[in-house]
């Protein structure tokens, strides 16, 4: 039996979420839980943590590190299993009945997690630890959890007086039931939502693969013979790129905008009360704002420093975008356009000026980027820079019809963990991409193999034909499985710190490196074969793809950094912000956002930041860690082969297997030698010239 499973008893009879997986790998079965099971194993799952919690704490043994810090990692087995199969199915599988438990379960969460973080006895005992670190005799990656634990209970109040720990308690859960009801009424609008295309008229400059996927998503919604764009990222963007109808593209781009300010299921007063309370916690915990609270425990450490690097590549990116609308603007005018660019114009003439200045044309690429190749790319990448192979199991339970599962193994053909990918856009799923982790990677009672999941939203193909993907679809799926490689590889005795367990701002370095691997020749080579021929991809349209990387970068750049920016600006103001769609507004006003681009997540739909606290104040993340891919990666082409065995060991041992073990700028320059060049970033992005 796994380490992770439960003790059989006589109460777990009848759920198989309490009962002890027997599964392959003991990976949930999917295939016999029900709604109704959750509730009753939540609470049985939460009361045992927290009798286990009690025990530590009230444990009459000095402490210790193993009778404090170890049990606490021990802890929790059970509702970790419980959650994390809830939670996945919440996002990527989820219904009505779901909701209603998600709803119910998100301030019992927040409760129990203020029970154990506020619990007085625990924290003194960890407290004295951390007083005699020094002393203990304790490992490398011992010293490091124990500091984690003491960071945590910290940051979460655990040292204040009781008025204080009581009102953080409060905040913390109706934080949580605000996130939840965000995140709902998102998905809410996604599910309601279609743009139906009647006849020829509606299809006008539509391919054929965007055709075939409009008509599969008419169907999946009682619509046979018709076509339909959902407002997922996978259907609306290319409908924006490709339709020669500028007012459809005006309906379905406002109704992409609107997601989350509806009049069923506006979010607005949620970003209100969000920011106003998450204000309050920060002011409680002694920072001026939640902005400083945040990045206090990340590598930026500041605001400022967030901000310094936002502002540094705001400049030339701003410049360029306006670069490329003037560009825009003279194509519209050579159609005999009598109208200014708008944002629902720019990636249907964006496309036109792709094909004009590189004769290059998305409908080319698409039919040498089937999805089950590039499935094969990430892996052969994975088998190429670090011995992983992968074998499809068909053994193994899953939520939906359409997940796959593989078996992982290394080089000595020992097992790694098991992967799940879960590809497909379908109304029961929250848009976007992510991974996460049904069970995290550990030693500490025996060997524990993670179990790690990919979702995309891809739109599917009719049945029998290939799923075929954009460049920028497949940039995602490799981008996710550099994630799931982060959980896959990590190699640590500890849960706590292990696999993606590390500062928000490093969390991305690992998953946006191994995007590189998708532009190089060797793997396009090899994988990028046409759907019908087998044939690769012609070297001149490879040439053309490679020369066309940093295309339209001033458009990416400024959607992406005016939703970062915006995002600091809200959890700076905090209770200033009672007015979001004002602040909006007048914070893109500042900045001087170009009115023909949108940010890339207005606030409403912002779920990074305002559906949980996992990005919040932290968005910029994702340009932090790009300053370390783009320098990381040149760690490969300085070593003259994009597959070096040394460079790839050093970053397998100091970054994917490491998770938190040491600070991340120490891991990173163990890794690459020296610390990052920051103007590699802007190089990546084409953007040199303008910031010149």
């Amino acid at each position: 039996m796994s380490a992770d499973q439960p003790t059989p008893s006589p109460q777990t009879a009848g759920n198989p979420l309490l009962a002890p997986w027997t599964t392959p790998f003991g990976s949930p079965p999917f295939d016999e839980i029900a709604t109704e099971h959750f509730r009753p194993a939540f609470d049985a799952a939460l009361a045992e943590h927290l009798r286990e919690v009690e025990a530590i704490a009230g444990n009459p043994a000095e402490p210790s590190f193993e009778n404090t810090i170890a049990a606490l990692e021990r802890g929790g087995r059970t509702l970790s299993r419980v959650a994390a199969a809830f939670f996945n199915l919440t996002s990527a599988h989820s219904n009505d009945a779901l909701e209603a438990v998600e709803r119910d379960i998100a301030p019992l969460l927040a409760r129990h997690r203020n029970a154990i973080q506020l619990n007085p006895a625990l924290f003194r005992r960890v407290d004295a630890l951390f007083a005699r670190r020094g002393a203990l005799g304790l490992t490398p990656e011992q010293d490091r959890v124990l500091e984690r634990y003491h960071i945590g209970f910290t940051r979460s109040g655990a040292g204040l007086d009781e008025p204080a720990k009581r009102r953080l308690a409060e905040i913390g859960e109706r934080l949580a039931t605000l996130g939840t009801q965000f995140g709902q009424n998102v998905l809410a609008d996604e599910k309601a939502y279609a743009l139906v295309l009647d006849g020829e008229a509606d299809l006008a400059g539509l391919p054929p693969e965007l055709r075939d996927a409009a008509a599969e998503s008419a169907a999946a919604r009682g619509l046979a013979g018709k076509h339909a764009i959902t407002l997922g990222r996978s259907s609306i963007e290319p409908f924006l790129q490709f339709s020669a109808r500028r007012d459809l593209r005006e309906t379905a781009f406002k109704a992409w905008l609107a997601r989350g300010e509806g009049a069923a299921a506006d979010n607005r007063p949620i970003i209100a009360e969000t920011v106003a309370l998450r204000a309050e916690q920060a002011r409680l915990l002694g920072y001026p704002s939640y902005a400083h609270f945040r990045l206090d425990d990340t590598m930026a450490k500041t605001p400022e420093a967030a901000l310094g690097l936002l502002r540094s590549v705001w400049t030339p990116a701003r410049a360029r975008a306006l670069r490329e609308q003037e560009a825009l603007q003279a194509l519209a005018a050579a159609e005999g356009g009598n109208f200014e660019i708008a944002a629902w114009d720019w990636r249907y003439y964006a496309e036109q000026q792709r094909k004009a200045e590189y004769n290059l044309d998305e409908s080319e690429l698409k039919p040498y980027l089937q999805l089950d190749r590039m499935i094969e790319a990430a892996f052969d990448t994975a088998h190429r820079l670090f011995g992983l192979s992968f074998a499809e199991r068909h053994d193994v339970p899953v939520w939906h019809p359409d997940v796959r599962a593989w078996e992982v193994t290394g080089r000595d053909g020992q097992l790694v963990g098991l992967f799940y990918g879960d590809y497909f856009a379908r109304p029961s799923k929250r848009s976007g991409a992510w991974m996460e982790a049904i069970r995290e990677q550990d030693k500490l009672d025996g060997e524990v193999r993670p179990i790690i999941v990919n979702v995309m939203n891809f739109a599917k193909a009719a049945e029998g034909a290939p799923s075929l993907l954009s460049f920028d679809d497949a940039r995602t799926l490799f981008h996710e499985f550099g994630h799931g490689l982060h959980g896959l590889m990590s190699d640590l005795t500890y849960p706590s710190i292990s696999g993606t367990n590390v500062a928000r701002d490093f969390v991305e370095f690992p998953s946006q490196l191994y995007e590189h691997w998708l532009e190089r020749p060797e793997i396009l080579r090899r994988h990028a074969l046409h759907y019908r021929t087998g044939e690769p991809m012609p070297e001149d349209l490879l040439r053309r793809l490679l020369a066309a990387r940093t295309f339209n970068q001033g458009f990416a750049t400024v959607e992406f950094i005016s939703s970062a920016l915006v995002d600091l600006d809200f959890h700076a103001a905090g209770a200033d912000a009672a007015d979001p769609a004002a602040f909006e507004r007048e914070s893109l006003a500042r900045i001087g956002m170009p009115a023909a681009i949108a940010m890339r997540h207005r606030p409403p739909h912002f779920q990074h930041i305002f559906a949980g606290s996992g990005y919040s104040a932290g968005y910029y993340s994702y340009l932090w860690s790009e300053v370390l891919d783009a320098d990381g990666f040149g760690a490969f082409e300085e070593a003259g082969d994009v597959f070096d065995p040394d460079v790839a060991k050093r970053l397998g041992d100091f970054v994917y297997s490491a998770g938190y073990l040491q600070d991340p700028a120490k891991a990173y320059q163990d890794f690459r030698g020296r610390p990052p060049e920051p103007a590699a970033l802007l190089r990546k992005r084409g953007l040199v010239e303008a910031a010149e």
